[in-house]
């Protein structure tokens, strides 16, 4: 009997959903904060040290620069700036949108601590006897711009200047400093030079009884500015010390983010066909989950506040990823239980109890890896992590909950009983309920290959790949970019908007290969380059010279640091370590200690061979490359487990295993079932990346490769290295045991009396 009812809320609720996804998604989308490499922008990772001798930086410290840097970063007009306090004594600083970064660096850097001082250096005033917000940029008597100051005590200025009256001249002068190192900076120096370093210095020929000081100097209109804001700002209670910085043009992160945008529609739309015309009306539903999942993780990150970046979306396709394969492991199941002669009801419950197993434990074991990813890893390895564990929560939901929901109502109201084929099983396929097939009887496209028979030759091939990876590491290392080896800031200027093409082209004739350019300053008028290596002092007088003469300005150079990709490296290497740990000890809660051990040998083993790969092709190796590493490990796990899923279901049915040949059987037969699952999963994800690489965006062109080499070795690992490592495991197990018995078998009280 048909339930018209079913079908009429199954397309009510596709009608309330996509409505409230059709009418709210451009909003949410909207408000996603984006990420320097998505929309352009500065980041800064600085040191802080103390300001002076004795000074103790705690939490509390860290906290007031923290606000200081805050304030500060209003004068650049940034809205939603990101700070984060690192570790015990590290700030690091995001801002998106910002093009002038040598002015972002300045205000940001600066301590901003005035100080008026007479001819000798001696303090007569600081910034404490300013009255707060009492900067303001003025002009003097003759229009030129000027700062002007608001005391707090007319009585100390009058003190201060009487004070300095009595010096008589020539030292009746009051020197206005900004950031006077002691023992380091004296006027008596400064005065002789062409561009001294304090602000001004004005004779005092009378006693000043007034709150108000203008400081006037050779000042630009933005000079002032600046700094009026930066003494309203307040004094800075450290010194900062720069350790890593990095811009991208804004035109640069929106390229990037609309090449991204589509070669991810154009993935979406190639995996919802394919799912589509092989799964039919489970396919359908499939799209359906899968499409409310992208609009969760959406929905979610933006209820964060959360900030999405190149590695941000790589978590979210190795979702899209965990979600797909959790709509195909259910709908092959279904099928499989259609096949043995099940009706459409009874399948549709059998294959959901048992696929939940396998969907459950595959998205528990890489949550632990997001959640140690999450807690040890920093930077763009924590908002890989973060983006992941939103992915997994949403997969699960929407693939477990939602599609089964939606199948459910079809399922049960009856109008497909007769129409199996909806559902992509052919009726030569389905078997007569009174045969008591099983699935393990049933026969596969792939009886014919014997996985187990060649075992030795793949730990042989897997190790010869390993060994020639550690050669050619040890012998051609990897090609690092400057991300973590040290390098050279190249600042090069000029009148008018400067042209990329041509700077590259000019470091090209002084032998220099940039690892990027990026434009910088309002009109565009400053290229920033990043090369690797230090230049030696040869190398930047003819640089300097060079560029001075093709553009009529000296290019600034300094030293870029490694320390910060050294440590974001270290810190992924310990996450990894830490949730092969964690993994092992669920997996061997939930299967058994040789699967856990097999699992983490093929996560590690596909994590290297990337890793092989890119040392023999010379690619380039930078922070995305970490971040498309830790996407194969989360694939890796989640692949193997539901391989080893049906392992374990299979050596269950079998009770005991009495022969090696048993073992060889159980994964023959599980490999046989589920390499179909595997190859559909691998190939929808595989789409997406491909898409990547044809549509994506060149900045993440080494990234998308890392993804495709370890998406097929994540399979292949899955069927041919740690399924057979199970098996001579378990086959040595077998030689000390004689019999292993998979199953706890119940005792029989027969014998006992009956009450």
């Amino acid at each position: 009997m048909v339930k018209r009812n079913r079908i009429v809320v199954f397309f009510l609720l596709i009608i309330l959903v996509g409505g409230l996804m059709g009418t709210t998604t451009k909003n949410i989308i909207d408000r996603i904060k984006l990420g320097l490499d998505l929309q352009g922008g500065f980041e800064v990772l600085y040191q802080v040290k103390p300001a002076e001798k004795g000074q103790v930086i705690n939490k509390d410290m860290m906290a007031s620069t923290a606000k200081a840097l805050d304030k500060r970063i209003n004068v650049l007009g940034v809205s939603e700036p990101n700070i984060q306090i690192e570790g015990k004594d590290r700030i690091r600083i995001q801002l998106a949108g910002v093009e002038d970064q040598n002015k972002a660096r300045e205000i940001l850097s600066t301590q901003a601590n005035l100080s008026f001082r007479d001819v000798n250096d001696k303090l007569m005033m600081d910034g404490s006897d300013l009255s707060p917000g009492g900067a303001k940029q003025t002009f003097d008597e003759n229009g030129k711009p000027s700062v002007s100051l608001t005391l707090k005590s007319a009585d100390k200025f009058k003190k201060v200047t009487q004070e300095i009256v009595n010096m008589g001249s020539p030292n009746n002068l009051l020197v206005i400093w900004l950031d006077f190192e002691e023992g380091k900076d004296s006027f008596k120096a400064e005065i002789a030079k062409k561009d001294p370093k304090y602000l001004s210095a004005p004779r005092v020929s009378q006693v000043f009884n007034q709150k108000t000081v203008s400081i006037v100097g050779d000042f630009t209109l933005d000079e002032a500015k600046t700094l009026s804001s930066l003494l309203d700002a307040g004094a800075l209670p450290v010194k900062l010390t720069e350790i890593y910085s990095t811009s991208v043009g804004a035109k640069f992160g929106e390229q990037a983010l609309n090449n991204t945008v589509l070669a991810g529609i154009v993935g979406v739309v190639i995996i919802f066909l394919f799912m589509l015309l092989y799964y039919r009306l489970p396919g359908a539903v499939a799209c359906i989950s899968l499409s409310v999942y992208i609009y969760l993780i959406l929905l979610v990150f933006d209820w964060m506040n959360g900030v999405l970046t190149l590695p941000g979306i790589a978590a979210l396709i190795l979702g899209v990823g965990i979600a797909v394969d959790a709509n195909i492991i259910t709908d092959e199941r279904l099928k499989e239980e259609l096949r043995v002669g099940k009706s459409l009801k009874s399948a549709f419950q059998a294959g959901n109890k048992i696929s939940f197993k396998a969907i459950f434990d595959g998205h528990i074991t890489t949550f632990i890896a997001a959640s140690v990813l999450f807690f040890y890893g920093n930077s763009s390895v924590k908002g890989f992590a973060t983006m992941l564990i939103v992915s997994i929560l949403g997969s699960f939901l929407t693939a477990v909950y939602l599609s089964r929901l939606l199948t459910g109502l079809l399922v049960h109201s009856g109008l497909f009983n007769k129409k199996l084929g909806w559902f992509g099983v052919k009726l030569s396929e389905i078997h007569n309920i009174k045969e008591n097939f099983d699935t393990i009887d049933l026969p596969t496209k792939f009886d014919k290959f014997d996985f187990v028979k060649h075992h030795k030759k793949f730990f042989a091939f897997s190790g010869i790949l390993t060994v020639l990876g550690i050669i050619f590491l040890i012998v051609f290392h990897l090609n690092l970019s400057i991300d973590f080896s040290s390098g050279t800031r190249v600042e090069i200027m000029a009148k008018d908007t400067i042209n990329l093409a041509e700077v590259k082209q000019e470091l090209k004739s002084l032998h220099l290969n940039a690892e990027d350019i990026v434009p910088s300053g309002k009109n565009h008028e400053v290229a920033v380059a990043r090369l690797k290596g230090v230049l030696s002092k040869d190398e930047i007088s003819t640089l300097k010279s060079h560029f001075k003469d093709k553009f009529g300005a000296e290019p600034n150079v300094g030293t870029v640091s490694s320390t910060v990709g050294k440590e974001l490296a270290k810190n992924a290497i310990i996450a990894v370590a830490i949730a092969s740990i964690g993994i092992i000890i669920y997996v061997t809660l939930r299967f058994e200690m040789y699967m856990a051990l097999a699992a983490i040998v093929a996560l590690l083993h596909d994590a290297f061979l990337i890793v092989t790969v890119f040392s023999i092709t010379r690619l380039e190796v930078d922070l995305t490359f970490i971040a498309a590493v830790l996407t194969i490990i989360g694939y890796s796990i989640n692949d193997t487990i539901v391989t080893f899923d049906r392992m374990r279901e299979n050596m269950h049915k079998k009770k005991r295993l009495k022969t090696f040949d048993d073992i060889v059987d159980v994964v023959n037969t599980s490999l046989r079932q589920t390499l179909r699952r595997s190859v559909n999963t691998v190939l929808t994800v595989i789409i997406t990346v491909v898409a990547l690489l044809i549509f994506g965006s060149d900045s993440i062109q080494n990234f998308s490769i890392a993804l495709l080499i370890g998406l097929i070795t994540g399979m292949y690992s899955s069927i041919f290295i740690a399924a057979q490592l199970w098996l001579v495991w378990k086959g040595k197990e077998l030689k000390k045991k004689g019999i292993i018995r998979t199953v706890k078998e119940k005792r029989k009280y027969s014998d006992q009396p009956q009450v």
